[in-house]
């Protein structure tokens, strides 16, 4: 399926529109977990009662918080992105989503014609540990195969960023068999949350629903 590109600014009230109610590649690795002896994950239970809630009300679960935590990790992206394509000279292309049937990503970056970009700003402690193992973070496996595959690339750069330490960079080939692994989990995942939604439509509607209890109140106040 061809991927749809939308240009929103990442957290703006626009892309959260535009992701709501489908999984998205950063929590690929929820919507693969496993529970205890391979029982159901609570992780990704919860994750997809928020995706169900999405859909049932039209909101986004997500709002426009921020603080400063959040602000300084904004900033410290825009200085791994800009430091990442002056060392490499690589073309970058700044979108807001990407949507392949029900499912999508987030890039911090399209790089060239065949890749992309995912950027991680880190402690000290972290950003040295991934220097010396100099492999992609097995943690992220999910969101940057699942980038790959929502944008239909065939590579994709894992940067990993803390000020005043050496960039990571390391770049990550497509892996098929993985993502044959993960489009299955994802096609489970929405028949699940689909069930979802369709037991819970099945209550009937709220604004019914209030009509029925005003009217049996009306009904039991009279003489």
């Amino acid at each position: 399926m061809k991927p749809e590109i939308f240009e929103s600014e990442q957290g703006s009230e626009e892309w959260l529109r535009q992701r709501m109610g489908i999984p998205t590649a950063s929590e690929f690795h929820t919507v693969m977990a496993k529970g205890k002896d391979g029982g159901v994950s609570v992780t990704r239970r919860l994750y997809m009662l928020k995706l169900a809630g999405e859909v049932l009300t039209g909101e986004p679960m997500s709002g426009n918080y921020t603080d400063s935590n959040m602000e300084r990790g904004k900033l410290l992206e825009d200085e791994a992105r800009d430091f990442y394509a002056f060392t490499t000279n690589a073309p970058l292309l700044r979108v807001g989503f990407i949507r392949a049937g029900n499912a999508g990503c987030s890039p911090d970056a399209l790089v060239g014609e065949d890749c992309g970009l995912e950027i991680k700003c880190v402690l000290p402690q972290t950003q040295i540990d991934r220097l010396l193992r100099g492999v992609l973070p097995p943690e992220h496996k999910a969101q940057v195969q699942g980038n790959m595959w929502i944008a239909n690339r065939r590579a994709w750069d894992f940067v990993s960023y803390c000020p005043r330490l050496p960039l990571f960079v390391t770049r990550v080939e497509r892996d098929d068999g993985f993502i044959a692994t993960l489009a299955g989990a994802v096609a489970n995942f929405n028949a699940d949350l689909a069930a979802i939604v369709d037991r819970i439509n099945g209550y009937g509607k709220p604004s019914n629903l209030l009509e029925q209890l005003r009217a049996s109140v009306s009904l039991e106040a009279r003489p």
